[in-house]
């Protein structure tokens, strides 16, 4: 055997615990595993395994070798299934995890299932702060600044949140002009479905947080009722900028306090480090960088 054949001895003969099941799975005789294994322990001038004429353990060096091997040979067939694929249309399941306020981007994405409909897409809503190996995503697309050694991210841009309400509300309420007016005005409130806490909104003047007790006249976990009963002149909301711009150009509806939200929030798509990107998530990652948010 070469050095990656003896690699590949030397793994399974730890996964299986002895070198004839090794041999069996390599399709070689136990002695071919048990010499691949030897020379490459005279290469490496240390012993890799505990022998008895029972069975085989790994002495302390072999278990800090395996794990060496283990990634050595992940890489490779990550490599060599990248390499297979790079003539492959981009097909296959692709797993996604969106925050709330992923469901302004549902066009966008149609339009990405339109242009690969051998993709199978699976999108999972959640303000959740999901895992994204353990759960088994391919990829996330998240708000804020997370720090994640364990995934690669690629910015899509940034929001910024405006306080709304209709011309007619204003016209009845008046407007106003400093946070503590808020105390006065009827609020349509955000929710969080995964932990049951009021959305608070980040109001900041010079740069230092400003607490107004609101005036609850609604609350709601999803973001387009609170968006409908500001248009209708029920109360102020207050949304991503994303979620209301038509609105806002269409002067259906009217941001106020723009002074004291100056504060801007990340969007971006995340993915597994470890995970090579196949056809179909590449295909994500750069449509995404492309038409998100949008």
């Amino acid at each position: 055997m070469d050095s990656f054949g003896a690699l590949h001895a030397f793994v399974q003969a730890a996964d299986t615990g002895g070198f004839t099941e090794a041999g069996r799975k390599l399709g070689v005789t136990a002695s071919a595993v048990s010499k691949a294994v030897q020379r490459l322990e005279e290469r490496l001038g240390v012993q890799l395994f505990h022998r008895s004429t029972r069975s085989i353990t790994l002495t302390e060096e072999g278990v800090m070798f395996l794990k060496r091997c283990r990634h050595i040979l992940r890489e490779f067939e990550a490599a060599e299934t990248e390499l297979s694929q790079t003539r492959q249309a981009p097909q296959g399941k692709l797993r996604l995890s969106l925050p709330s306020l992923g469901s302004l981007f549902v066009q966008k994405i149609a339009g990405f299932k339109r242009l690969y409909p051998q993709i199978e897409l699976e999108l999972d809503f959640t303000d959740r702060i999901v895992d994204v190996i353990d759960e088994g995503f391919d990829a996330v697309i998240r708000t804020g600044d997370h720090a994640d050694s364990r995934l690669m991210k690629r910015t899509l841009g940034y929001y910024r949140r405006v306080i709304i309400g209709s011309p007619d509300y204003f016209g009845d309420a008046g407007i106003p002009e400093r946070p503590q007016d808020l105390a006065t005005h009827p609020c349509l409130i955000y929710r969080f479905a995964t932990t049951g806490k009021l959305d608070k909104w980040p109001l900041s003047d010079g740069g230092k947080p400003v607490h107004v007790e609101l005036l609850n006249s609604a609350v709601m976990n999803t973001l387009d009722p609170q968006i409908c009963f500001a248009e209708n002149g029920l109360g102020l909301a207050c949304v991503p900028d994303l979620a209301v711009r038509n609105q806002l150009q269409s002067g259906r509806l009217v941001s106020v306090l723009d002074d004291y939200l100056p504060t801007k929030t990340q969007i971006s798509v995340m993915w597994p480090t470890s995970k090579h990107l196949s056809p179909k998530l590449r295909a994500f990652v750069d449509f995404a960088a492309e038409h998100l948010p949008g």
